[in-house]
């Protein structure tokens, strides 16, 4: 696979996933979204360091910190979501603003 193959698949994943924030108003979809953006985020650092710096170990390290990142995001995003739901039956962003003090 080539570099411009592999940055063209990352911006096409990241402008799905900004589409998908900045349409959706459900509170899962958006978080689908922002998983696609991180998920092309994680797809432009491999192929960079892969074509670019294959011998140095940060490349790796950078992909793994951001795989963790995904990680705590959708658990953290989840929590918050199922906490919104149970306290409303709220699943909307516009929704969820009502729930303000």
């Amino acid at each position: 696979m080539t570099l411009t193959f592999l940055l063209l698949l990352a911006a096409a994943l990241f402008c799905t996933g900004l589409f998908g924030v900045l349409t959706q108003q459900s509170v899962v979809m958006l978080m689908m979204g922002l998983e696609l953006m991180i998920g092309a985020v994680i797809v432009a650092a491999s192929a960079a360091w892969r074509h670019l710096a294959p011998a140095d170990a940060g490349g790796q390290v950078v992909v793994v910190l951001a795989v963790t990142a995904m990680a705590l995001e959708m658990a953290v995003g989840f929590a918050v979501v199922t906490a919104l739901f149970r306290t409303g039956e709220k699943d909307l962003t516009d929704q969820a603003a009502e729930l303000r003090g």
